[in-house]
């Protein structure tokens, strides 16, 4: 029997390149984004379902499950890769944003992978990756929005294998460093320093620096690597991906808080 995944977030990036990789390996695939009327290459696959979800919207997110399980009968992996990145001095974040940073990133990643425990727990067997980023084990200035998602991402995937694995069901954590997705356009939210120019030097610096960091156009790396930990049996746990992500995290561990910080503010140049 064909397996199917449910991919969140498949209207671009990572969640998109995963699409394309599990129906060119023969899965039943679940792609699902906020608005799938404006989607046209994926549309045009066979045994792809594409399908409205909204990860902030509970009746979006059963629907879609709903859809997924009538069309192919089971769904056997589940890739929360739905997310975005909001940036700025944590003084001036706005109670609004810091909610929806939440909203999407941690408690959105919840609701759907909620929606899929009963139907996983019932057939005691399923695999939930949870994207994350090297920003759920290592920090950037101006960013302690999108890290404390990611990080709390990290922590729920490290302590719920505990009362899903014997129940058949596995957890993955992918880590992409830099890519040039639409995580810098779209889906990056700047909602900066607010009146104080106390921040405005080193956020400008910051944003320039980001904007020159070395970013890797091969989005299939990751797609390889989500397919991997659906594919390959074992109880591994994380993922790192890409060619910063490997030394970035190997330097956070080795090194001492300090050193770390000063490197990441002359790497930085703030």
């Amino acid at each position: 029997m064909k397996k199917t995944v449910l991919i969140t977030g498949a209207s671009s990036g990572f969640g998109k390149e995963a699409v394309k990789l599990f129906h060119k390996n023969n899965w039943n695939v679940i792609a699902t984004m906020r608005s799938p009327e404006k989607e046209t290459e994926l549309s045009t696959l066979d045994e792809v379902l594409l399908t409205q979800l909204d990860v902030t919207d509970k009746a979006s997110i059963q629907s879609a499950v709903n859809a997924g399980v009538e069309k192919f009968g089971r769904i056997d992996v589940l890739v929360n890769n739905a997310g975005y990145g909001a940036f700025g001095a944590l003084e001036a974040a706005s109670e609004a944003e810091i909610k929806k940073q939440f909203d999407v990133n941690f408690f959105g990643l919840i609701d759907v992978t909620k929606a899929l425990l009963p139907l996983m727990r019932k057939q005691r067997s399923g695999i939930i990756i949870n994207v994350s980023s090297i920003g759920g084990k290592v920090t950037f200035p101006f960013s302690s929005l999108y890290h404390a998602t990611k990080f709390a991402l990290e922590g729920l995937t490290e302590s719920i294998q505990y009362e899903l694995n014997p129940l058949g069901i596995h957890l993955k954590i992918v880590e992409p460093g830099g890519y040039k997705t639409e995580f810098a356009g779209r889906s990056m939210a700047i909602f900066g320093v607010g009146e104080s120019g106390d921040y405005q030097a080193p956020f400008d610096r910051f944003i320039s620096s980001i904007e020159q960091w070395p970013m890797s156009e091969n989005l299939n790396e990751v797609a390889e690597v989500i397919y991997e930990a659906a594919t390959d049996g074992t109880e591994k746990l994380r993922y790192p991906v890409g060619h910063d992500a490997g030394p970035i995290i190997d330097a956070r561990h080795q090194m001492e808080d300090i050193d770390f910080k000063n490197m990441i503010v002359g790497r930085l140049g703030i």
